[in-house]
């Protein structure tokens, strides 16, 4: 099973160009940073049914379980297309389980780093928050009370006010408001960036893989809600604890960020092993000496 392994701002994924259905035991399987692979999702790009896609887009947190979209991610899968095709620069027209998405690729001065402008659809209203609010959260944020706005981006998210999102303990209060909202969601926490314009810090707990570095989908969410109250204008500069992403907020949201290119990568899963997940130790090509 070829497998090709791609980051986004330290947010790592394995993509497969194959077309296979992905299983919640296989996604663990590679994913686990002890026992496989490692990553903190696996994305299938399988052929498309539509002649207007290029492919579709299939995402399984580490966790195994199901995701809508990832605006990381579809970057990531986005820069494995365009390499398959030998190229370095394309369009790629997605199909996602939020609706299509088209991804412009522009190469860089760096071969493995490619540049994506992500077409994220529309911001709506996200899931319920019944609240309370956990136990000592406000006292975490730092702030008058607890600013809280739910926001659909195809996947749902939670985004929280804090003075500084870096000092709010993600493990212990990203999964406590994660477990209020049925079905999970992603939990970000912004604060304007001091003495700057219309640029955000953001911290984020994902459902479904924890605490990582970045969240495309998590950055236009907190540029939204910024906006919504007064923080930011329509071009905003969110910066992660993995690197910065810019996000243009017009009739419909636009992400631009890095994808980089780590290694392909060889696992001898056969396709009947494929639902079970009784992969072998992966045999890793590095970016210096790519295996086919």
């Amino acid at each position: 099973m070829h497998l090709s392994k791609h980051h986004g701002l330290g947010n790592d994924f394995l993509v497969s160009l194959a077309d296979i259905e992905p299983t919640p035991v296989l996604a663990r399987h590679l994913c686990d940073r002890r026992r496989g692979v490692g990553a903190d999702g696996l994305i299938v790009g399988r052929p498309s049914t539509d002649p207007s896609f290029d492919v579709e887009m299939v995402l399984l947190n580490s966790d195994g379980s199901a995701a809508e979209m990832s605006g990381n991610g579809i970057r990531c899968l986005a820069q494995a297309v365009v390499r398959s095709r030998g190229a370095t620069d394309g369009e790629i027209r997605v199909a996602t389980a939020a609706g299509p998405r088209q991804v412009v690729v522009r190469s860089t001065d760096h071969s493995e780093v490619c540049l994506a402008e992500v077409e994220m659809g529309q911001a709506g209203v996200g899931p319920a928050w019944p609240g309370p609010p956990p136990r000592g959260l406000d006292r975490a944020l730092a702030t008058e009370g607890v600013r809280v706005e739910t926001v659909d981006l195809g996947n749902p998210h939670l985004v929280l006010l804090a003075r500084d999102p870096r000092t709010v303990d993600l493990a212990r209060f990203g999964a406590e408001l994660e477990a209020q909202v049925d079905g999970g969601a992603n939990v970000e926490f912004i604060a304007a960036t001091p003495g700057r314009s219309n640029e955000i810090d953001l911290t984020v707990w994902e459902r479904g893989a924890g605490i990582t570095e970045a969240c495309g989908t998590g950055a236009c969410a907190g540029a939204y809600v910024a906006r919504r109250w007064g923080l930011v204008d329509d071009d905003v500069v969110v910066h992660l604890p993995g690197g910065d992403v810019r996000v243009l907020l017009g009739p419909t949201i636009t992400l631009i960020g890095p994808a980089v290119f780590i290694a392909d990568i060889e696992v001898p899963v056969s396709v009947d092993e494929v639902g079970s997940a009784h992969a072998n130790t992966a045999n890793v090509a590095s970016a210096g000496s790519r295996m086919r």
